[in-house]
């Protein structure tokens, strides 16, 4: 997520059960300044923690990672996550892009890319990697995204096996994910 993206993530948190059994990586665009203190807000909003992600750390249940540095966040092999600067072509950091196709390339279980609202493209390409790769991928509609960049853009090229809005995401990755 972008524009409007805390909110946004903040509804979708509070809608998921305190069990969730799956695990969450986040990548908003936020400046690292802000991200801790966008961590400690959105687990004031949640029923499940959020905390900035750490290097060398894997994805589990029962806890939401957020990206928390001006570079990029992505899976390796083994599952686990880590920042860097590369590429440097992608202008949005941390790029949702990026993220997505870590998990394309590294992740071997199941996954559900959502591209949430947004300004710009961002997410779109990687959203559409996710989707040929089987996964699920879920993009905010346009009358409930307060900025209908990236889903509008991931709409465009077929990326989202299932355009919902908002108040429908929670419910379907619970549905998901049970």
């Amino acid at each position: 997520s972008s524009a409007g993206g805390p909110a946004a993530l903040a509804e979708v948190f509070a809608a998921l059960p305190e069990n969730f059994p799956a695990a969450i990586v986040v990548v908003q665009h936020v400046d690292e300044v802000f991200a801790a203190g966008m961590a400690e807000w959105l687990t004031t909003q949640s029923r499940i923690p959020v905390r900035l992600a750490r290097n060398g750390e894997s994805p589990q249940p029962g806890c939401v990672l957020l990206a928390g540095t001006n570079h990029h966040i992505r899976l390796i092999k083994g599952g686990e996550l880590t920042y860097t600067a590369e590429p440097s072509s992608h202008i949005y950091r941390p790029s949702i892009d990026v993220f997505f196709d870590s998990v394309v390339e590294y992740w071997s279980g199941d996954a559900v890319g959502v591209l949430l609202t947004g300004m710009g493209r961002d997410g779109a390409e990687g959203l559409k990697h996710m989707r040929e790769r089987g996964f699920l991928t879920l993009a905010q509609d346009q009358g409930s995204s307060a900025v209908y960049g990236m889903p509008k853009a991931a709409a465009a090229i077929g990326a989202a096996v299932e355009i919902r809005p908002l108040g429908d995401i929670a419910r379907r990755l619970a549905e998901v994910c049970a």
